[in-house]
């Protein structure tokens, strides 16, 4: 086996798979080993996030083995194997990309994106943009799929005008919320609740934000906020739970400025 080659990792994954292998390597399916994907993708994100080199590196090995994983159980099975994976994505991003091995001409990146929407249509055989909205996975985090939908969606021409029509649409949304909340309609209220959350989507492609990357940013300045007010709380002898929400809040606003 030689070092730093893809060939080594596969050598070892048929090793570990193998009847005198590991009995948890075994074990796995692609069932199995789905958790364990999406874990290892969100890890290199936050690596990135991080701007983390190290980690980066490692993560990326980490996504690199479910790969290798997958394959290799898909080969025992007799569906695909590795090579299969390598091939399909090279011919995919030739086919993809016509402007650069191909005779077609391209301006700018936006006419790539939209060349490769018309090519992977063409690929799937699809006729219509339903067809198209229905391919986004739904598996997909809530936030992540509203937005592509809303992106495809768009491509026909199904859009807001500008930014100003969006806000107006989060307004009548949050008033429908209100009122069926005094209505005390459990029903009513989660579809409300939707529609404002799928509107401030809508305005986050406006605004060129990804919603998943903005709403993780702020989660995690909550927690750091949290995490001064009750380090201060601490200070001052007393615990979250035995102050009053008007006191919290002092220090939550002396934590917006430092954090």
């Amino acid at each position: 086996m030689n070092n730093g080659k893809l060939d080594r990792l596969i050598d070892i994954m048929k090793i570990l798979k193998s009847k005198d292998g590991c009995p948890w390597d075994r074990e796995q399916t692609h069932e199995s080993l789905k958790r364990y994907l999406i874990e290892e993708t969100y890890e290199y994100l936050e690596a990135v996030d991080l701007d983390d080199k190290r980690h980066m590196c490692e993560e990326l090995g980490d996504v690199l083995l479910q790969v290798v994983f997958h394959a290799q159980i898909a080969s025992e099975n007799g569906d695909f194997n590795i090579e299969d994976v390598i091939n399909g994505i090279c011919e995919k991003m030739i086919h993809r990309h016509p402007h650069v091995f191909g005779d077609v001409r391209v301006e700018n990146s936006g006419e790539v994106l939209k060349n490769w929407e018309e090519i992977k249509k063409k690929e799937k055989g699809v006729i219509d943009q339903t067809s198209v909205l229905q391919d986004v996975p739904k598996n997909l985090p809530a936030l992540m799929r509203s937005y592509k939908i809303q992106q495809k969606a768009a491509q026909v021409g199904f859009d807001w005008d500008n930014p100003a029509d969006v806000f107006a649409k989060i307004r009548e949304e949050i008033d429908e919320l209100e009122a069926e909340y005094t209505k005390s309609d459990k029903n009513g209220i989660e579809d409300e609740l939707g529609d404002v959350l799928f509107s401030v989507v809508n305005l986050s492609r406006f605004l060129k934000v990804y919603p998943e990357l903005s709403l993780s940013q702020s989660t995690n300045k909550f927690i750091g906020r949290f995490e001064y007010v009750e380090q201060r709380a601490s200070e001052l002898g007393k615990k979250l739970n035995e102050m009053t929400l008007s006191e919290m809040d002092v220090l939550w606003k002396e934590a917006k400025m430092h954090k």
